[in-house]
């Protein structure tokens, strides 16, 4: 659970966890709870709730299960994470059904009996279940999570279930002060309720003096050592090494009768600090429209440090506004760019501004990786600039289009081999190509290099418009070549006579982990060092 403020980074310090006990040889799982009454972030402006992140089967979910498998090196389903929305909406279909048998349908047992069933349904097969409650102590609607905490630990006992609670520990520079008076009253809140913490997270930005350490002990009830100091890191990788260096296995074994764990971390040290002191810097420009909100691209941003990493290189993110590119050009904001990439997105906002960055890169030979719409705009601008098809364009944009470059198609399978069909009116979150797909790839293709001469890939995507395949011939014919195809839709292209040109519709950085970064992102970063 989390107290005081909201995004205090409850998700990283689980995620921190998570992979210290995985380390130590157990089998670890890991759930998202989200309050809010969307059944899902997929309609969710990103500059609302920041990055949308899509788990192999297909499901739009929460950040935090961008962490989770990062950190994890694994993945998650749509099991993971849930929100009220679909608590209540499984709750209210039930009682149309006549499944409570004419009872009437309450919080208390209802609606906790129906979060606990979830819980206990992703905890089996596996010895830990980290369960992350989204939100603070005291929020109205995350009051039916804290009850079916209460309960879980009466029904499986103490020594099976440890709550841990991460709270601010806030400075005043006028004072000179630590102050803990706002985490006691946020431990006092979820006492009311019922919850006792075993354990606190301190997020600071000072480190804890023993003093401050034990009266946290003393007013909130617990032993000194469960009192783990969370100060503000160079990156988010170093989090868990800080807890491991505090010995927070310890308390955690002892409550949960564990035996003794030693997690071998060394590997994971040494890329930590790889992205904190790497030997190498390159400026990759990231083009995109969504700046206000820099998690609203989370997954990429992680994925481009993963690869850097492994590089050795620290990857300076130049933030580009598309739509200032409209106004300035983009010779002004793009000259110092080692290599520029173009994310995905959704509407017709900034995308002139984005055309004008893809024509750069390409006219200037700057290694360039276009993710999704990044793709789609890099067809337009070749059809528009090369071909010399003036109208070329996509229906999202202009549905009247006599050049419909990037369509809706009618009909699709999707991962259980079903034909859906979609329209431009069908319901926005029914018209998604969403979760994993395979990718074939051409040989003797970049992108085949990049996948180490793999002759078929598995990527995630979240789009809705695809490349029109009646226009391959004229793309081919003139040197953008095809060289990703699936049940005859197009999954990537690259351009010949460039050092990197290449365009991918789905979206490589949700396969990207710290210990496993993805390949043609890998790619991407290699390149643009080897062009400095």
């Amino acid at each position: 659970t989390g107290g005081v403020l909201s995004s205090l980074g409850k998700g990283v310090a689980s995620a921190s966890i998570s992979v210290l006990l995985k380390s130590s040889g157990l089998k670890v799982n890991m759930l998202k709870i989200d309050p809010y009454l969307n059944v899902d972030p997929g309609t969710m402006s990103p500059i609302e709730h920041g990055e949308v992140f899509v788990t192999y089967d297909g499901a739009e979910t929460d950040l935090d299960i961008g962490n989770y498998e990062r950190f994890l090196n694994t993945k998650l389903s749509k099991k993971n994470n849930f929100t009220t929305g679909q608590i209540y909406q499984s709750i209210i279909q039930k009682e149309r059904q006549g499944k409570f048998l004419g009872q009437t349908v309450q919080v208390v047992p209802h609606v906790t009996d129906e979060i606990k069933s979830r819980i206990v349904d992703v905890a089996k097969n596996y010895d830990v279940l980290i369960v992350e409650i989204g939100g603070t102590a005291g929020d109205i609607e995350g009051l039916p999570y804290l009850e079916t905490i209460r309960a879980i630990k009466r029904e499986f006992g103490n020594s099976n279930v440890m709550n841990i609670h991460l709270t601010l520990i806030p400075y005043l520079k006028t004072s000179e002060e630590l102050k803990t008076k706002p985490t006691q009253h946020s431990i006092g809140e979820l006492r009311r309720i019922g919850v006792t913490p075993h354990m606190l997270i301190c997020r600071t930005e000072y480190s804890l003096p023993k003093s401050i350490k034990s009266k946290l002990a003393f007013s909130c009830d617990i032993d000194v050592d469960c009192v783990i100091e969370s100060k503000d890191a160079q990156t988010i990788y170093q989090v868990p090494i800080l807890f491991l260096e505090q010995n927070i296995l310890k308390p955690i074994a002892k409550h949960l009768g564990l035996s003794e764990m030693n997690p071998n971390m060394q590997k994971w040290d040494s890329l930590a600090k790889r992205i904190i002191a790497p030997s190498k810097e390159i400026t990759i420009s990231f083009v995109g429209k969504y700046l206000k909100v820099k998690e609203s691209y989370k997954s990429l941003t992680e994925a481009i440090i993963h690869s850097g990493a492994h590089l050795d290189t620290k990857i300076k993110i130049n933030w580009v506004d598309s739509e200032e590119i409209e106004s300035v050009g983009a010779k002004l904001l793009l000259a110092e760019s080692d290599g520029i990439l173009v994310p995905g997105g959704f509407g017709k906002r900034g995308t002139k501004g984005k055309i004008e960055a893809i024509k750069y890169a390409r006219e200037n030979k700057i290694p360039y990786l276009g993710i999704c719409l990044g793709m789609q705009l890099m067809v337009i601008e070749f059809c528009q600039n090369v071909l010399g098809i003036e109208d070329a364009n996509s229906t999202e944009f202009d549905i009247k289009t006599k050049e419909p470059v990037v369509y809706i198609i009618d009909e699709f399978i999707d991962q259980t081999g079903d034909t859906q069909t979609r329209t431009n009116k069908s319901q926005m979150g029914g018209t998604l190509r969403l979760g994993e797909y395979p990718c074939d790839i051409k040989k003797d293709s970049r992108l085949h290099k990049a996948y180490k001469q793999e002759n078929s890939v598995i990527e995630r995507h979240r789009h809705r418009y695809e490349i029109n395949i009646n226009y391959k011939e004229k793309f081919e014919k003139n040197g953008l070549k095809v060289v990703g195809e699936h049940n005859k839709l197009i999954e990537a292209v690259e351009l010949e006579n460039h050092p990197w040109f290449i365009g991918v519709q789905f979206h490589p950085e949700f396969t990207s982990h710290l210990e496993k970064p993805n390949d043609v992102i890998f790619e991407f970063i290699k390149i643009s060092i080897k062009g400095k």
